[in-house]
């Protein structure tokens, strides 16, 4: 649920004293608003199937696009099939947006306005499917700023909804390529094609690793290192914050007192849903798991000095990367020797954040008779509100329909959910309502519902990870995500043969995503190690 890394690209503003030109109404004609988006042959020489946006802002701070979010600028989109330069696309009032739903809510008066065109690549998957879903670039699944994508400079206009005459906007910007960064002493970067997954999608995929060496790497030669894999969202960064010169983590890694010496990974496996695949073999994102164990980790032990042992391989994460390194330890058992995760998502999808998909009718609303009380999003550790449930689904489904969104709500659907006829995830929930699809709900609980499955398969689950999970949580959690994590903790507690030797801790009054201080949790993860080490093995620590 943490939001995912952004480029520091910044998108031109026009200047503030650009003079508005100014669009009359036709007081005879019927009121159809609408704002048309075209790109320019300099910028974009080919047709284009995606996206064109416009987003809307009363002030020219920051560019429109920019400001767009959860509860951010007006944002209007629509999608477009085979759109050639010069070409205009026109978004009107039956096009979604967020937070107003529709141009016509759009009051009269002067706004900033700004174009953005997100580019779709064809996918002709080998289910038989051909999709067309926007291509990470390196960048992370963020569309905002992707490598090719297009945008105009922000122009003053005068809006009325009742005119007739379009307001046009052109996108004459591309956005440029994410340079890759380059290795250091310690922090070594690489990425590969995936066999795997470029057969699965008909187009090339990659995955990715960030390996951040122990000191004393070079001159301890004939050491071999466990392995923590911390897992979450897409990021080029050294693990640690290691290249951050005023990181405390940083000096605690290059600290030459004699301590455990570990390898530190960060996995990068963008799909063309999120940022991140969740690291599961899904029917919509194709066999991710498996590409990360068959393809990623095999890399990665040709390429570094690593021991190949479950006792050696550890789990650790916040949120998406606290809920994969749950699902990692479950799902391989034998191969990981332990978790640490921080407040990850559901565990339990009784408590989907304040959403039971299984009993509940509409993921919006609770009906009490008389009224309907609207569900929360997110929070503060006081109770105030930031965001609804219906706002951050609603914000998605402007950006993207059928799941293409790269947004939160979107990628479980498509990690977690089953295929639809079209080839697009299966709904969850309608966009739109709210309304749950209990029968996607039932497959999600077979599938992927964590408490759910150890619960089920405790007898044969159990012995091998009883003590292999190390839950952390804060209990004001932003997104409520404690509640999948206590719901977890009950069956923990109830659980024989054997009984649970791992750990859950809560933070009272902690947001999201509260976890132990780095050096803390190297320290409790390197214990960890060396109880379950072979006797004798000590050589990593030095």
């Amino acid at each position: 649920m943490t939001p995912a890394h952004r480029l520091l690209l910044t998108l031109a503003a026009a200047p503030l004293a650009a003079a508005p030109f100014h669009l009359h109404a036709n007081e005879a004609a019927a009121a159809s608003p609408r704002i048309e988006v075209s790109f320019a042959a300099a910028a974009h020489a080919q047709p284009i199937t995606g996206r064109v946006y416009v987003a809307v802002s009363r002030d020219g701070a920051k560019p429109p696009i920019e400001q767009t979010d959860i509860t951010g600028v007006p944002l209007f989109g629509h999608d477009v099939t085979g759109l050639k330069a010069g070409q205009f696309a026109a978004i009107d009032v039956n096009d979604y947006g967020a937070p107003l739903a529709s141009l016509r809510d759009l009051p009269a008066g002067d706004y900033w306005m700004q174009p953005f065109v997100n580019v779709y690549t064809e996918f002709k998957r080998a289910d038989g499917h051909t999709l067309w879903m926007h291509m990470d670039q390196w960048e992370g699944q963020d569309w905002k700023h992707s490598p090719g994508n297009l945008y105009g400079k922000p122009v003053k206009v005068h809006y009325d909804p009742a005119a007739t005459t379009p307001i046009r906007l052109v996108a004459d910007q591309v956005i440029a390529p994410v340079p890759f960064p380059k290795d250091s002493e310690y922090v070594k970067r690489f990425r590969i094609q995936s066999k795997l997954l470029t057969k699965f999608w008909g187009h090339p995929i990659y995955l990715g690793a960030t390996v951040l060496l122990p000191e004393g790497y070079e001159q301890h030669s004939n050491v071999r290192y466990p392995v923590v894999y911390d897992q979450g969202h897409f990021s080029t960064e050294a693990p640690f914050g290691f290249e951050n010169s005023k990181s405390k983590l940083r000096a605690f890694w290059l600290d030459s007192a004699k301590k455990p010496r570990v390898i530190l990974v960060t996995l990068q496996h963008p799909s063309p849903y999120y940022d991140d695949s969740y690291a599961v073999n899904s029917p919509n994102e194709g066999p991710f798991d498996d590409a990360i164990h068959q393809e990623l980790y095999p890399e990665i032990a040709k390429r570094f000095r690593t021991i190949e042992q479950p006792w050696a391989r550890i789990l650790t994460g916040g949120s998406t990367g606290g809920w994969i390194a749950v699902a990692q330890q479950l799902f391989h058992p034998k191969f990981y020797g332990g978790s640490f995760a921080m407040c990850p998502d559901s565990l339990d999808f009784r408590h989907h954040q304040v959403v039971n998909i299984y009993d509940d009718a509409n993921a919006y609303t609770v009906d009490k008779g008389w009224v309907k009380v609207e569900r929360v999003d997110t929070r503060q550790p006081d109770g105030n509100v930031d965001a609804m449930m219906k706002d951050e689904n609603h914000y998605e489904l402007a950006v993207g329909d059928h799941s293409r969104s790269g947004g939160q709500w979107d990628i479980w659907e498509a990690a977690w959910g089953p295929i639809g006829a079209d080839g697009y995830p299966q709904r969850i929930w309608d966009k739109r309502s709210g309304a749950i699809d209990h029968a996607v709900a039932e497959y999600w609980k077979q599938h992927f519902d964590l408490r759910y499955l150890l619960e089920k398969n405790w007898a044969t689950l159990g012995p091998l990870v009883t003590d292999k999970l190390h839950i952390y949580v804060g209990d004001a959690d932003t997104y409520n995500l404690n509640m999948g994590v206590r719901a977890m903790d009950a069956f923990l507690k109830t659980a024989t043969n054997p009984s649970f030797q791992g750990s859950i801790t809560y933070q009272p009054m902690a947001p999201h995503c509260w976890g132990p201080p780095g050096e803390v949790l190297y320290d409790t993860m390197t214990r960890f190690m060396q109880k379950h080490a072979p006797k004798g093995d000590a050589a990593w620590i030095y």
